[in-house]
């Protein structure tokens, strides 16, 4: 008899989804997939407002990215106002911006896919949790938290607010730093370096250990795609640059202005989700990833002594390019350790004390920018009519472009841990780990609030025969 399987929601996720798990008669895998379950509607808010607000409405897309679109925006209005920010702008935009990184990606790593590693997989759910993670390790705990609470203070010093930045607008930053606040940002990043020697072995060990108890991790879990991500000077950018794309070699193969992007970019609709899939266009369609991984498979130098050291170390253990999913939260900490060095960087480069904003007028066309943000490239298009009026805006953000790639992990790690298996929770506790190694943010996708509980269905002939609960 075919069965269905369907975990709904998925947890500690950003957002609110469901996963289904199709089964032939047989027991071979039909198909898997991630559903999204609310509409995304942002697109359709934004229409009839002035575009100089977009910094501000659409970084409250997402309580988790909100830094990614703050910039993103700007970066569209300095493109519609035929504008560049001042280099201490820049700086200071980019300095927002690693303390976004070092807190979101601390956040993804020790709070969301943390208790899967710490604890593992095969861990009761009720403990498998940020708790769990402090009875179980507190020095690491401590640890990993304060390097969150870094970040958020260096995103909130530069941004003004620490969840919704309004300091970015079109043309610039609304302030010149001083040398006060670029002591006090200098001694929280002393701090961050500081705890790299801690964090970065254990993060490592692991991840490892992981992959030593789920060998079929290294083996089965890869996912072989195209990568896009943003270089600026031959190297890993965030805030600014060309958008390179990558085939499942690392061949380079398409490397275009952000702005060319509906050239390329491809969104389509499916019938059994609210969240549009995107393909890469150029000689047929291509299945991308999006993010950290992709960021590096796209671009091999960072620029930085400890992060170059430490992307030739990931480079050993998961290859070039690499396909491997769980490698994703290895990416996440290459990521982190650059974020800090940059940070220390651009607190120290002379330019910062520049001025930081530059006149702007609208008159009409099209806003066109975008960001790495922590998942993936985000791009912000508007419409802009001669008042200042957006008339039409799209959005797209990463885990649309993941989307994809992250249904085939779904399929992968039901393959590795559903089929054949009698065990509910290895069903629960492995689809889910692989999902969680993207880090979707369904708010950017869909934005929608309530509970999350656990429930997977599981029906033969549309007949429920088992409900499973936590």
């Amino acid at each position: 008899m075919k069965r269905t399987i369907r975990i709904d929601p998925v947890t500690r996720i950003e957002g609110h989804a469901k996963i289904f798990i199709n089964l032939e008669e047989d027991g071979s895998l039909r198909n898997a997939g991630l559903v999204v379950n609310e509409l995304r509607g942002f697109e359709k808010i934004l229409i009839g407002m002035e575009a100089d607000r977009m910094p501000h409405i659409t970084s409250r897309i997402c309580g988790v990215c909100p830094t990614a679109h703050h910039l993103a925006a700007s970066n569209a209005l300095d493109y519609a106002a035929g504008v560049k920010a001042p280099p201490a702008a820049m700086l200071l935009r980019e300095l927002m911006y690693m303390g976004h990184i070092i807190h979101s990606h601390s956040l993804s790593i020790f709070v969301l896919q943390g208790p899967d590693l710490v604890l593992g997989l095969d861990a009761d759910p009720a403990v498998r949790n940020v708790v769990g993670i402090v009875q179980a390790n507190p020095e690491l705990a401590r640890i990993a938290l304060r390097l969150r609470t870094i970040g958020q203070k260096l995103n909130e010093m530069v941004g003004g607010r620490g969840t919704h930045p309004v300091t970015s607008v079109a043309g610039g930053i609304t302030f010149v730093l001083d040398r006060e606040k670029q002591r006090i940002m200098q001694e929280w990043v002393s701090e961050a370096r500081a705890l790299l020697p801690v964090i970065t072995p254990a993060v490592k060990g692991l991840l490892l250990k992981a992959l030593e108890l789920h060998p079929s991790m290294a083996s089965d879990w890869a996912t072989p795609s195209w990568s896009l991500g943003t270089v600026l000077n031959d190297r890993v950018s965030l805030i600014e640059g060309r958008l390179r794309a990558v085939d499942e070699t690392g061949a380079v193969r398409l490397e275009f202005p952000v702005e060319d992007y509906d050239r390329y970019l491809v969104e389509t609709v499916v019938d059994w989700s609210y969240m549009k899939k995107v393909h890469l266009h150029l000689d047929g369609e291509h299945e991308y990833r999006v993010g950290p991984m992709a960021r590096m498979n796209a671009m091999r130098r960072f620029g930085t002594e400890l992060a170059d050291a430490e992307y030739e170390e990931f480079s050993k253990l998961g290859g070039y390019p690499c396909h491997l999913t769980v490698f994703q939260t290895y990416a996440k900490l290459v990521e982190t350790i650059w974020a800090i060095e940059r940070s220390d960087q651009i607190l120290n480069d002379p330019a910062i004390w520049g001025e930081t904003r530059v006149p702007v007028t609208f008159k009409g066309g099209r806003g066109v920018g975008h960001s790495e943000a922590p998942r993936g490239t985000l791009i912000h298009d508007y419409q802009i009519d001669e008042q200042g009026i957006v008339r039409a805006a799209n959005l797209i953000v990463a885990t649309q472009q993941n989307y994809a790639i992250i249904n085939r992990s779904v399929e992968q790690a039901a393959l590795s841990h559903v089929i054949g298996k009698p065990d509910d929770q290895a069903l629960l506790n492995a689809v889910e780990f692989s999902i969680r190694c993207y880090d979707p943010c369904l708010s950017c996708a869909t934005h929608a609030l309530g509970r999350m509980p656990m429930e997977i269905e599981i029906t033969r002939s549309d007949r429920t025969v088992r409900t499973i609960r936590r």
